[in-house]
């Protein structure tokens, strides 16, 4: 059975490029009938905060992956492994293959001429009883990792030190435990960022150390930004609640993460998981770095958004939903904003209007509408709001009509007019927004606007 594992360290957030390396996961778990080993490598204290853990659980669920199906398992705590790992030591010491070691950074620097050369093996004949634990590596030849989506990637040998297990308080270090980790726990698969590439040279060498067979390795591509820069937290915009909370769909999150050095071919990209699942295969995915383009991104989200039924895409706007606002009033307009936001948070900005006493005016929408003895449309326009049918056709026409006396188009006289309904020059159609507002709070607005020019 495929046993693949996730690991990530808790750091307070979700980082787009570990969700990507999730779903590869979870793929080709369910695509195999296997196994999806959540493991949190929550060694360090520091890290080792309970609501970080529950962020990544959490951030998980969100995009499809839970204990709500069976190919999940976990999570699993690194800490708790401390045992194995101690035992793991002390056979690897046992059998020859590592050694105690108590050179320091200083002393190496002092015997070598150089604070750049790696460790120079001065205490593998020592048998020193007691220190740091170092690995013996081979001298000669090429460490080989057969990397699905790189293919053979050689090491030499003889540019690798011997490197640091254990500290000399006997604590293990990531690159042994994670290891021991994975055989205790029958991994099969290693699917994870190319930055971990350089550490499959190690754990190559520490899987067959400890008596196990090492597993199949795929290395990710590295995600970048714009400038094709790797995605960094400090620069760019990597965490993944952070889109969740802006109202980005889950499974437009989903769709798009996958397509992040990977295809289904056919030129097509909107895809729901459940046709992506059985088309995925480690072996097409892309070596070359993968661009996160932001504005991709929110077009698939849009696309998603315009594909929900009315009710869901209603029921999904709730949370930016003032709870004071009339949820049957929301229920009439919500088509006409459904086709109009790209993700669901714009949804306050598209209908707050209807709600409010009074609209919210973006200056810079006032001044550019108000131009041109606006006035005259508003003030026609009012006239004729008192007698027309409230309906769009009618209420357009009557602008029509309003603009027509004053020599223009449809499109420049409604500019005032939609200013003084809804604050803003874009936004719901004007004409059904009218109709939603009903004729007294909308001859309301027309009047304060027109007191508003007048100063």
């Amino acid at each position: 059975m495929i046993r693949v594992r996730f690991a990530p360290s808790p750091t307070g957030m979700f980082h787009v490029g570990g969700a990507r390396s999730a779903l590869f996961n979870w793929a080709l778990a369910e695509q195999a009938g296997g196994r999806f080993v959540l493991r949190i490598e929550d060694t360090d204290a520091a890290r080792n905060r309970p609501e970080w853990t529950e962020g990544i659980l959490s951030a998980l669920a969100w995009i499809g992956i839970s204990g709500d199906n069976p190919v999940f398992e976990g999570p699993h705590f690194q800490s708790e492994n401390e045992p194995q790992h101690r035992e793991a030591v002390a056979k690897l010491l046992a059998d020859g293959k590592a050694y105690y070691c108590d050179c320091t950074r200083e002393l190496l620097q002092e015997r070598t001429g150089s604070e750049h050369k790696g460790y120079d093996g001065f205490c593998r004949d020592r048998a020193l009883p007691a220190g740091a634990v170092r690995f013996r590596t081979p001298d000669e030849g090429v460490t080989v990792v057969d990397d699905v989506i790189r293919g053979r990637v050689e090491f030499p040998n003889d540019a690798q030190e011997d490197f640091v297990v254990a500290r000399s308080d006997g604590s293990p270090l990531y690159v042994l435990a994670n290891a021991v980790d994975d055989i205790t726990q029958g991994i099969t698969h290693v699917v994870r960022g190319e930055e971990h590439l350089a550490n499959a040279q190690r754990q190559q060498l520490l899987w067959p150390a400890l008596g196990a067979n090492p597993p199949v390795w795929a290395h990710l591509p590295v995600i970048v930004n714009e400038q094709r820069k790797k995605l960094s937290k400090r620069r760019d915009k990597v965490a993944l609640e952070s889109y969740r909370e802006e109202g980005y769909l889950a499974e437009a999150m989903v769709n798009y993460l996958m397509l992040l050095g990977w295809g289904p071919g056919e030129d097509r990209e909107i895809m729901p998981w459940s046709e992506m699942v059985p088309l995925f295969r480690l072996e097409d995915v892309n070596s070359a770095n993968a661009f996160f383009d932001e504005k991709k991104l929110r077009a698939f989200n849009g696309e998603y958004i315009r594909a929900l039924p009315p009710e869901e895409f209603t029921a999904r706007c709730e949370p930016w939903l003032d709870p004071s606002w009339d949820r049957g009033l929301f229920a009439r307009v919500a088509p006409l904003a459904q086709t109009r936001i790209a993700v669901l948070s714009e949804i306050t900005a598209n209908v707050d209007f209807l709600f409010l006493d009074e609209p919210v005016f973006d200056q810079a929408s006032w001044d550019k509408a108000m131009k041109n003895s606006p006035e005259e449309i508003l003030g026609g326009y009012l006239g004729r709001l008192e007698t027309a049918d409230m309906d769009p056709e009618s209420l357009k026409t009557a602008l029509e009509e309003v603009g027509a006396e004053h020599g223009l188009k449809l499109g420049k006289a409604q500019a005032p007019v939609r200013v003084a309904i809804t604050g803003r020059t874009v936004g719901l159609p004007l004409f059904e927004s009218i109709e939603a507002l009903g004729r007294e709070r909308s001859i309301e607005r027309l009047r304060a606007a027109l007191t508003r020019l007048r100063g």
